[in-house]
């Protein structure tokens, strides 16, 4: 196994060194750069209700502030703040971190991207899920692993309709860079054999460097449908040897989609299921079910009404949920 985790990250080395090189031999033309800000609002009014127990009030759930910016030539930079609540600290109080400082390179099908980027393990499933700052998608959600982490990823777009990546990252995330001396890797494929139809197979490896403690594999599939009148998509995911552990396992999926009611309405439904193979871990397992509307108010604004319940599978009492979210972001 070490030989391996030798050689991906050999080759990952490798990959740079010949992209900076290829970028050498492109004939150089002028290119005037440019930019835009990243300014992005989640908040909202919430209700919630639980054993007879009612809360309410407006929640400001998280904000992103950055810049992007292309030097041209297919270089492109891009900084991110991301500041939320953290429920280790206190609901009222938020902490500021680094989500994204990353320099990308694009040259025809190849992308080589590096520093703090997006991880490639959910991004697709995010983007097809759409409503971020209503919920966050599944594996996000049930933390199967990290939105944004340290390290370098290759992409290369063989055809119109097939692509494969490769990440390798230090597999903490982004709010805890570096734990330890191990690394994740990740080796993803995606398909779209026909327009509108995406299909995605991901592969994970994070090892351990303790001694007595495991590598954590993670698994998933994709498979999901998007026109101009509606989308559905579904995913499962599986973890083995959550947090280093041998055989706690766990594993769900996730069925989502919407309608376009109106050129400025979406009506958007999703249901989630999570089951943990460990008694500790079972008590966060649930079935979750949302629904409701998004209307848009303009280019900026985006509001969205909507229902959710959440049933334990393990004893404890199903919470409902009722809350407004906005979206307001450039």
């Amino acid at each position: 196994m070490k030989n391996v985790r030798f050689i991906l990250t050999l080759v990952m080395m490798v990959v740079m060194g010949g992209v900076v090189c290829a970028q050498d031999s492109v004939a150089v033309k002028k290119v005037e750069p440019k930019g835009k800000a990243i300014i992005t609002v989640f908040a909202g009014l919430g209700m919630d209700v639980q054993s007879g127990v009612t809360k309410c009030g407006f929640v400001l759930d998280r904000s992103y502030v950055g810049y992007q910016y292309s030097l041209g030539h297919g270089v492109e930079l891009k900084a991110v703040l991301d500041v939320g609540r953290l429920d280790s600290v206190n609901d009222y109080h938020y902490v500021a971190y680094l989500k994204n400082a990353q320099v990308s390179w694009k040259y025809k099908g190849l992308t080589l991207s590096g520093g703090m980027i997006s991880t490639t393990q959910f991004n697709m499933q995010e983007k097809f899920w759409g409503y971020r700052y209503i919920y966050k998608s599944f594996q996000d959600q049930y933390k199967f692993g990290s939105s944004a982490d340290l390290g370098l990823m290759v992409a290369y777009k063989f055809a119109d309709w097939v692509s494969a990546d490769v990440i390798m990252t230090n597999g903490e995330g982004y709010k805890k860079v570096q734990g330890d001396l191990g690394f994740q890797y990740g080796l993803g494929l995606t398909f779209m054999p026909v327009e509108g139809l995406s299909v995605r197979l991901y592969g994970g490896l994070n090892d351990a460097t303790a001694e007595g403690k495991s590598d954590v594999y993670n698994y998933a599939a994709f498979v999901g449908y998007k026109c101009d009148r509606f989308s559905l998509g579904g995913e499962f995911a599986m973890m083995q040897n959550t947090k280093n552990v041998f055989g706690d396992d766990k594993l769900g999926c996730s069925v989502y989609g919407s309608i376009k009611a109106h050129k400025i309405v979406d009506v958007y439904a999703r249901y989630d299921w999570l089951n943990s193979l460990n008694s500790d871990y079972a008590k966060k397992d649930e079935m979750a079910v949302i629904a409701g509307l998004q209307v848009k108010l303009g280019k900026y604004v985006k509001v969205a009404p909507n229902f959710r319940m959440a049933m334990p599978r393990v004893g404890g009492e199903n919470k409902y949920m009722a809350y407004v979210s906005c979206f307001l972001g450039l």
